[in-house]
């Protein structure tokens, strides 16, 4: 299987969106089981204020992606040297979660919950508004009285378990090891830039975009994460074969836990992010910032798309989510046909 032969034809999707100016610039990447990868890129890292060239090498603010390159796959470690189950409460940990009230709803979430957005809690909460002491906002997100709501994706279970994942460490998830090609604390210069911040002042580049992310201190459970194209495709071809996880792990990445979730991740269903051709058996997630990755383990192929879709403004139609589809059917196509 000749990647390289494909590679340019499967980036046709991503040029098309760079040349309409939806996006600044694009990277794709492509890695089988057994290790082959190709890799393309065009455009800017930056626009303003002035510009500055994607490479191969360019750091992206991975945004939610963090929630199953980071979190995700550190909460299943722990499990797997037995420090924690599943199945346990965060209370387990976090003994002194929702303390005032024994009875709260949020003493009873359990890691296998949050990690597959069953709760009540909310999708998100503009909760830097409450203050930027990263010591004092954690207290508060502890002591919130969330109100009930339906199960739905979101950032306060993934906050929680990086509080969770503090507790067991005993080590700020900023100070947390990492694998190469990733960081919490990248070289702004090598970054690619995101948005002009209207409650920072600035352009931002090299810190996390997510603005809960920043007032924690810069790294979160959910957000916070940079990383390089081949950094993320290292992480997916760990999951396609076997190494990066063990198979009881693996399994539970790839068990639906609700029609559209597993532990971590998003399952395949028809009109989702990765294109309607995906095997049933593939998994993906993106990230705000217009990062995204996808592993579908039937074909032992999995593809990263990232993108600094929200530079230098969120605020306009980036055509991000046509273009996440558009390019895992590209993709796809291209592959079957070759094989």
């Amino acid at each position: 299987m000749a990647l390289t032969k494909l590679i340019d034809e499967a980036f046709a999707p991503a040029a098309s969106s760079i040349r309409s100016g939806n996006i600044p610039g694009a990277i794709l990447g492509l890695v089988t089981a057994d290790g082959e990868r190709a890799v393309q890129w065009a455009g800017y890292a930056q626009i303003e204020p002035e510009h500055d060239n994607v490479s191969r090498g360019t750091w992206f603010d991975l945004a939610s992606l963090t929630k199953v390159i980071f979190t995700t796959t550190r909460i299943l470690h722990l499990v797997e040297q037995g420090r924690i189950a599943l199945d346990d409460p965060l209370v387990s940990v976090i003994p002194d979660l929702r303390q005032y009230d024994m009875n709260a709803a949020e003493r009873r979430l359990t890691f296998r919950q949050c990690l597959a957005h069953q709760t009540h809690l909310p999708a998100v909460e503009p909760l830097y508004t409450y203050g930027q002491d990263p010591s004092t906002l954690r207290a508060f997100i502890l002591q919130r009285v969330w109100q009930p709501g339906p199960s739905v994706y979101s950032d306060i279970n993934y906050i929680l378990l990086g509080i969770a994942i503090e507790r067991i460490t005993g080590q700020a998830l900023i100070d947390q090891p990492l694998p190469e090609r990733f960081s919490f604390r990248p070289d702004p210069k090598l970054c690619a830039a995101t948005e002009k911040d209207t409650w920072r002042g600035r352009l931002i580049r090299g810190e996390v975009h997510d603005e809960n992310a920043y007032a924690l201190g810069g790294a979160s459970g959910h957000a916070g994460l940079f990383g390089t194209i081949d950094g993320v495709l290292d992480f997916a071809h760990a999951l396609l074969d076997g190494t990066g996880l063990s198979p009881d792990s693996i399994k539970a990445i790839r068990t639906r836990e609700s029609e559209k979730r597993t532990v971590g991740w998003e399952g395949f269903y028809p009109g989702w992010h990765g294109g309607d051709v995906c095997s049933p058996d593939t998994i993906g997630h993106t990230g705000f910032t217009g990062t995204g990755l996808w592993i579908d383990f039937e074909r032992g192929l999995a593809w990263s798309l990232l993108t600094n879709r929200v530079h230098p403004s969120r605020h306009k139609d980036s055509g991000i989510l046509p273009l996440r589809r558009a390019t895992g059917e590209q993709v796809i196509a291209l592959f079957d046909r070759q094989s």
